[in-house]
């Protein structure tokens, strides 16, 4: 089994910062891609941010500039900073891992369970 386990949501003011961590655990071989998904109320869910195992990054319009993504490899774990931020990046934030199981098996992605972030005044 794998398991992805999130931290950090919460409720913050406009331009306010949040951190959020997700750790991976179980049966896994390799993580090629680490990343973050939002999803608000009544839209589909949306790509923050990912990160490769590389360290290659990618983000949404939305958030470049105003928001960071790590990852650490030897402990399957990716962070994203948040700043400067907005009533529109209210959302459940997920992470997402596009991982091996075994060397000769498939890549899969898996989900975490989700964190809200509510930016509010």
């Amino acid at each position: 089994q794998v398991q992805l386990v999130e931290s950090g949501g919460g409720l913050v003011q406009p331009g306010g910062s949040l951190r959020l961590s997700c750790v991976a655990s179980g049966t896994i071989f390799r993580i090629s891609v680490m990343g973050w998904y939002r999803q608000a109320p009544g839209s589909q869910r949306e790509l923050v941010a990912t990160v490769t195992s590389g360290g290659a990054t990618n983000y949404a319009d939305s958030v470049k500039g105003r928001f960071t993504i790590s990852g650490d490899n030897d402990k399957n774990t990716v962070h994203l900073q948040m700043n400067s931020l907005e009533p529109q990046d209210t959302a459940i934030y997920y992470c997402s891992a596009d991982l091996m199981k075994a060397a000769w098996g498939p890549s899969y992605r898996y989900w975490g369970q989700g964190t809200q972030v509510t930016v509010s005044s």
